[in-house]
């Protein structure tokens, strides 16, 4: 399978009707579900070696319309990882606390320890999604200066200079724009409106946030033109299909923790020497 035409490229203009939001692969669910079996176990191991090698971390971002299916990707991709090196964190209205500093301060203590994965659902690119699309939300932000287009261009720059001292400081990131179709998306809120175990699930405010759906759509296709870089390019995974979406986004991060080589520790011989006392110690005990 080849997964790399969802890759949006560093430094084009993104349309997102160049993107499918379903499956276009003759991949079955059935083998789909095979595939994700196999790439759960191995995201298990690498975990370990990312953990024993303590070099790197890795950032996984989620972003996507409101039952996009961000949730049920942590919930399936991440099921085999070890909870002990594994944070999940979901972002959602900024309070008074966080209002009164810079907009990345919040989302910057969530970073994970080398060592360790960390999951934003959501995450600061809300501050060029949803503040966007309601600028009224960035009144709050009490920033000073008028808000012009080079207001939007200098947030876009923060944050790829953000990822690139992530980057360069052993903090991997992969970010995943779940592109989700707007039928799809309608039939999702019916189906948790049909369900009781559901309706937890459901909330009227997400339904009137479709009337802005174009200024999402043209909201996303900034975000991913210009925050789309070499060092952490932006996934456009269709989401119509929950399955594959989750396939696609388990099998970018196999590869990418494959990519870093994770070995386990070799002791040196002062190492070695200090084992073979503690074996002698455990075998003299009576």
């Amino acid at each position: 399978m080849n997964f790399d035409k969802l890759l949006a490229p560093p430094g084009k203009s993104i349309k997102l009707k160049d993107y499918p939001t379903a499956n276009g692969t003759d991949l079955t669910k059935a083998e789909a579900a095979e595939k994700l079996e196999s790439d759960v176990k191995s995201l298990a191991d690498l975990q370990t070696r990312l953990a024993a090698q303590n070099t790197y971390a890795l950032l996984v971002i989620l972003q996507g319309i409101d039952a996009a299916g961000k949730d049920g990707t942590i919930k399936h991709v991440m099921s085999g990882l070890n909870p002990a090196g594994c944070q999940v964190t979901s972002f959602k209205v900024p309070s008074e606390e966080e209002l009164d500093h810079d907009y990345l301060w919040r989302y910057a203590k969530a970073i994970p320890p080398r060592g360790n994965i960390g999951i934003f659902n959501r995450s600061y690119y809300e501050e060029v999604l949803v503040v966007r699309v309601h600028p009224a939300l960035l009144e709050r932000q009490h920033i000073p200066g008028k808000k012009s287009d080079k207001f939007w261009a200098s947030r876009y720059e923060e944050i790829n200079e953000f990822e690139q001292y992530l980057v360069r400081n052993g903090i991997e990131v992969m970010k995943f724009f779940l592109h989700l179709s707007k039928e799809e998306q309608k039939k999702r809120f019916l189906d948790r409106l049909d369900s009781p175990e559901k309706h937890w699930k459901f909330s009227a405010a997400d339904v009137k946030e479709r009337a802005y759906w174009d200024d999402y759509a043209q909201a996303f296709e900034d975000m991913l033109s210009h925050t789309s870089t070499e060092v952490a390019p932006w996934h456009v995974i269709p989401a119509d299909q929950k399955w594959f979406a989750r396939l696609a986004v388990a099998n970018f991060i196999v590869r990418k923790l494959e990519s870093l080589k994770l070995k386990f520790p070799t002791l040196d011989a002062a190492g070695k020497q200090a084992l073979a006392e503690s074996r002698k110690s455990l075998e003299a005990e009576k």
